[in-house]
C-alpha cells in the first residue's frame, strides 16, 4: 500500500527523516568540538636538590657512624711500634702493670693469673668492685679480694659512686664491707655521672664520702674518672690533692696535665686466667713506690 494513500505511514515515515536529522546535527556538532588536552605540570623537586640532599644524607651517616663505631675503636688497628701484651699495644715508658675486675669478668683462674708475673709485663696490682650505692655488694668481691692476697698481688677495693643515693650512706655500706690490711691499697671512689646533679651538689656528695672513708681508714682514698668527666666536673684544686687513677682509652698518651697515679688505658684487655675482657692499668712510679702508697 502507497504511503500517499495511507496517513499513518506518512506520519511515522515524519519522524524517523526528523530524528534522523537531529542525530546527524549531534554528530557533526561533535566532530566539530576542539579537543582540549589538559597539560600536567610537574611540580616534582629539582634532580639537582635531589642530589644534594642524598650526598648530605649520606655523609652525615658517615660521619656519625664513624664518632660512635669506629673512632672509639680505631686505636685497636692501629699499628703497635712497641711491645704487645695481652692483645693490646703496651703504653712505653711505664714497668708497673695491673688489672681491674668485678663480677663481669666471671669466675677467674687465680693460678693461672700468677703466671702473668712472668711475662714482659707482669701483672703486680689487682683493684676490685666491692660496693655500688647504698646496698649493692660485688658478688664476686670476697672471694676475689681473697685470692689477689693469697696470690701474692697488691690489692685494692673500689666503690662505685651513684650521685642520686646519699653519699655517707655509701660510705658507711663500703666500711661494711672492705676490711683493708696492711699493704692493701687505698681505697677507691669510682666517679662516673651526674645522676643530674649540678656541679656543686655532685662535688659536695663526693667530698662527703670522701671525708668519711679518709677517716674510717686513715688514709686518703684514691679518685677515679675519665679524663673529660675530671676536667668538667672535678675540677676544684680540692680534689688534686687525692691519688688520681684516670680512664683514658685508645691514647697514646694521657692527655691529663696534672699528677695521676693510676692510667686505666684500655677496656679490652686478653689476660689468660679471664675469660672476658679487662681493663688494663699501668702505674706512674716504680714498685717501690707503689709500695709507698699502700696502707701502712
Amino acid at each position: 500500500m502507497s504511503s500517499r494513500n495511507n496517513p499513518i505511514a506518512a506520519v511515522q515515515k515524519k519522524k524517523t527523516v526528523s530524528a534522523t536529522r537531529k542525530k546527524g546535527t549531534t554528530s557533526s556538532k561533535s566532530s566539530r568540538a576542539p579537543k582540549r588536552v589538559q597539560m600536567k605540570t610537574s611540580h616534582g623537586m629539582p634532580v639537582w636538590l635531589r642530589n644534594i640532599l642524598a650526598v648530605l644524607i649520606v655523609g652525615c651517616f658517615s660521619v656519625a657512624f664513624y664518632y660512635f663505631f669506629i673512632r672509639p675503636y680505631a686505636y685497636r688497628w692501629k699499628p703497635c711500634h712497641g711491645l704487645k701484651e695481652y692483645g693490646v699495644c703496651i703504653p712505653s715508658g711505664y714497668d708497673i702493670h695491673g688489672i681491674d675486675i668485678s663480677h663481669y669478668q666471671g669466675k677467674i683462674d687465680w693460678g693461672r693469673l700468677l703466671q702473668n708475673k712472668q711475662t714482659a709485663t707482669p701483672l703486680h696490682f689487682v683493684f676490685m668492685k666491692a660496693t655500688e650505692g647504698g646496698d649493692h655488694g660485688d658478688t664476686t668481691f670476697s672471694a676475689n679480694f681473697a685470692n689477689a692476697r693469697n696470690h701474692g698481688f697488691i690489692r685494692g677495693a673500689y666503690h662505685f659512686y651513684i650521685p642520686s643515693t646519699d653519699a655517707l650512706k655509701q660510705a658507711d655500706f663500703f666500711i661494711r664491707t672492705v676490711k683493708l690490711d696492711t699493704g692493701d691499697l687505698p681505697p677507691v671512689l669510682d666517679v662516673e655521672m651526674t645522676g643530674r646533679k649540678n656541679k656543686t651538689e655532685l662535688q659536695q656528695g663526693i667530698k662527703r664520702w670522701l671525708d668519711r672513708v679518709e677517716a674510717y681508714y686513715g688514709v686518703k682514698p684514691i679518685l677515679y674518672t675519665s679524663y673529660k668527666f675530671k676536667t668538667r666536673y672535678l675540677d676544684d684544686s680540692i680534689f688534686n690533692t687525692y691519688p688520681y687513677w684516670i680512664a683514658h682509652y685508645y691514647v697514646d698518651s694521657v692527655k691529663y696535665q696534672g699528677k695521676w697515679d693510676f692510667w686505666q688505658h684500655t677496656d679490652v684487655g686478653s689476660v689468660p686466667g679471664i675469660k672476658e675482657d679487662v681493663d688494663l692499668n699501668v702505674f706512674n712510679g716504680s714498685l717501690e713506690e707503689l709500695k709507698k702508697l699502700t696502707i701502712k
